[in-house]
C-alpha cells in the first residue's frame, strides 16, 4: 500500500526552516544535487505500510532497501533476514554502482528466498537513496552510510513515510544532532520506526547489568571508567580519476565530516552504554589527546581521553585509542558506593562484585543475539502496530561523543549546553560536490583548533 504523501513540497521546505542552524550545507547540498520529487514530500498524515495492515499478524511480507551495500550494510541485512520471518529486500542503493551486483548475490546466496531486488531497484550515485525513498513498495529502509550523510538521510526517510534503520553515530556535529531531535518527532508524529544499531541496549547481560545498577545493586554511583582501545583501522588508498570529494566518501574513517573520528564512529557504543547508565548526558567534557600513527592525509586522531561530568558530580573518565601494538580494552567500570560492576565489550560478560572484589552476579554475553535482537524488535514494532522510535537517545549519545571531540581538538572545557545550543559547528561542506575538489586535509591541534 502506497504511503501517504499528499503535503506539497512547499509545505515540506517550510517544516524544514524550523531549524535555521541546518538551513545551509545538507540541506542546500539535498536540494541542488537534484531536484527532490514530490514523493518525498512531507508527510500530511500517518502513513500506513504493508506491515502495519494487519495490525499484529505477519501474513504481510514487510519491504527492505539497504542504503549504504558495504560491510556493516551486509551486516544488518544478514541479522535482519536471520531473525525475521515474512520480510524481502526489494531495493538497493550505494554511491558506488561496482558495489551492488556483489552485494545482492551475497544477500541471495545466504537468504534467497527473502532477496528479490530487481535490477531496475539497484540505484547507484549520491543521490541514489532518493530512488529508494520515492519507491511506494518500500516499507522499511536501512541506512549503513557514511555517518556524515545520516542525520539528512533519515530525515527525508522519516518526510517519506518510511521506517528506518540507522547504524550508529546517527550525527557527527551540533547541526546534524538538531536534524536527529526534529526527526524523532516527526518520526513519533507520523507512527514510523526509528531503530538503531546501539546492539548493547539489546544485549542481555547490558540489560541485566544495568537493570541491577538502577536497583542499587552497587549502591549510588560515584564514579566510572570507559575504556575502546584496539588496534589499526583501514585505510583505503586513492584511486586513479577520482575527485578529492569522491576519495574522501571512499576513504571515509579518515575524514572528520565524514566519520567524527574513532569516538563517534567506533566508540560511542561506550559511550551509549555510559549515557544509559547516567541517566542521560553529561553536563560537560574537557578532554586531550592527540596522533601518533595515523597515515598521511587522515584528518583522524588515535587517541582521545575525556573526562565526563554528570549530573549529580558524577565523573566518568574515558579512552579511545586505536593504535597498532598496543593493548586492547573494551570495557566500562562503574564504582557504586557497596560495589563494582564491569561490563565488557562483544561476548565477554559483565560481574559485579563488591568492594572488597568478591564476586556478587556474573553473566555471559553474546553480541550476534544483540545485532540480530535490533532488527525483530524493529520488524514486531511495525507488525504490531506500535513503532520504536529511539532516535533521541542515541543522538544524544552521538553527541557526547561529539561534545568529547571538540573538548579534547580545542583543549577547552565545553558544556552540554553550549554544544547543543550555542555552537555553530556544521562540518558537511558548503559548496558540496561529489566531483569537486577539497580543501588540503588538516587535523585538529588544541590551542589553535578554535571552539565555534
Amino acid at each position: 500500500m502506497q504511503n501517504d504523501r499528499k503535503t506539497s513540497e512547499n509545505q515540506r521546505a517550510a517544516n524544514l526552516k524550523k531549524d535555521p542552524p541546518t538551513k545551509e550545507g545538507r540541506r542546500d547540498f539535498l536540494r541542488t544535487g537534484t531536484a527532490i520529487s514530490a514523493a518525498v514530500a512531507g508527510i500530511g498524515s500517518v502513513p500506513m505500510v504493508h506491515g502495519q495492515e494487519t495490525q499484529g499478524g505477519n501474513s504481510d511480507t514487510v519491504k527492505l532497501a539497504m542504503v549504504g551495500c558495504g560491510g556493516r550494510g551486509g551486516g544488518a541485512v544478514n541479522d535482519t533476514m536471520s531473525i525475521n520471518d515474512n520480510i524481502q529486500l526489494v531495493a538497493m542503493a550505494d554511491v558506488d554502482a561496482e558495489k551492488l551486483e556483489p552485494f545482492r548475490n551475497g544477500a541471495k546466496k545466504r537468504h534467497e528466498d527473502k532477496v528479490n531486488v530487481a535490477d531496475s531497484k539497484m540505484y547507484s550515485g549520491i543521490d541514489a537513496y532518493r530512488r529508494v525513498l520515492d519507491d511506494p513498495d518500500v516499507d522499511v529502509v536501512m541506512f549503513a552510510t557514511p555517518p556524515g550523510f545520516r542525520p539528512q538521510y533519515i530525515a527525508e526517510a522519516v518526510d517519506a513515510g518510511k521506517h528506518v534503520f540507522a547504524e550508529k553515530p546517527t550525527c557527527v556535529d551540533p547541526a546534524g544532532f538538531k536534524i536527529c531531535l526534529s526527526a524523532h518527532e516527526q518520526a513519533v508524529a507520523n507512527g514510523t520506526a526509528i531503530v538503531t544499531g546501539t546492539q548493547y541496549r539489546r544485549q542481555t547481560n547490558y540489560v541485566e547489568a544495568i537493570q541491577r545498577i538502577h536497583g542499587g545493586d552497587i549502591g549510588d554511583i560515584i564514579a566510572a571508567t570507559s575504556r575502546y582501545c584496539s588496534t589499526g583501522i583501514w585505510n583505503r588508498i586513492r584511486r586513479d580519476g577520482m575527485s578529492d570529494t569522491e576519495y574522501q566518501i571512499f576513504n571515509w574513517m579518515h575524514f572528520i565530516w565524514l566519520s567524527g573520528d574513532q569516538i563517534a564512529e567506533q566508540a560511542v557504543h561506550n559511550i551509549d552504554t555510559m549515557n544509559w547508565i547516567m541517566g542521560g548526558p553529561p553536563e560537560s567534557a574537557y578532554g586531550s589527546g592527540g596522533r601518533f600513527t595515523r597515515p598521511e592525509g587522515s584528518e583522524m586522531w588515535d587517541n582521545v581521553e575525556v573526562d565526563y561530568i554528570y549530573p549529580g558530580n558524577r565523573m566518568l573518565s574515558f579512552m579511545c585509542r586505536q593504535i597498532p601494538g598496543t593493548a586492547g580494552d573494551n570495557s566500562n567500570t562503574i564504582y557504586g558506593s557497596e560495589g563494582i560492576c564491569t561490563i565488557y565489550g562483544g561476548n565477554r560478560g559483565a560481574t559485579i562484585t563488591d568492594r572488597k572484589g568478591n564476586e556478587k552476579w556474573s553473566m555471559k554475553g553474546d553480541i550476534g543475539a544483540a545485532y540480530r535482537q535490533e532488527h525483530k524488535d524493529l520488524i514486531d514494532s511495525i507488525r504490531a502496530g506500535k513503532p520504536i522510535v529511539e532516535l533521541k537517545a542515541t543522538a544524544e549519545s552521538s553527541m557526547t561523543a561529539v561534545l568529547g571531540r571538540m573538548a579534547a581538538y580545542t583543549g577547552q572545557s565545553v558544556s552540554w549546553d553550549f554544544a547543543t545550543k550555542e555552537s555553530k559547528l556544521d562540518l558537511f561542506p558548503k559548496d558540496f560536490d561529489i566531483k569537486g575538489s577539497r580543501p588540503e586535509s588538516k587535523f585538529a591541534i588544541p590551542g589553535q583548533t578554535k571552539l565555534t
